[in-house]
């Protein structure tokens, strides 16, 4: 089981990006799939999670109306997160993992999820 998220790097804020988690040795059919982000100093957040059973999706607050998370892919074994207009409060290393819980209203528990990804730097600066 492996997750690799890509996407990352150095963005201006108003910009755009979208953040890849491909997903290997599992199908992505049994999985909720988590967007994680820890910036220096703070705990992991919660940022958005897609249940892949039923399409029920979730967004923190701080990216709501701004993002999307989708699953795409030749197998279908990526999910997506397009983030837009992001802004210097963003940067942060988004780790992206495979777990069971996602809710509509809710944020998604760590101990929910059981593979993580080595994560992707994003740096919002101008």
């Amino acid at each position: 089981v492996q997750l690799v998220e890509s996407g990352g790097g150095s963005v201006q804020p108003g910009g755009s990006l979208r953040l890849s988690c491909v997903a290997s040795g599992f199908s992505l059919n049994y999985y909720v799939i988590g967007w994680f982000r820890q910036a220096p100093g703070k705990e992991h957040e919660g940022v958005s999670c897609i249940n892949n059973k039923d399409g029920i999706t979730w967004y923190s607050d701080s990216v709501k109306g701004r993002s999307t998370v989708s699953r795409g892919g030749l197998y279908r074994n990526t999910v997506y997160l397009q983030m837009n207009s992001p802004q210097p409060e963003d940067t942060a290393v988004y780790y992206c993992a495979a777990g069971s819980w996602c809710s509509d209203y809710d944020q998604p528990p760590l101990y929910e999820f059981d593979y993580w990804g080595r994560g992707t730097q994003v740096t919002v600066s101008s």
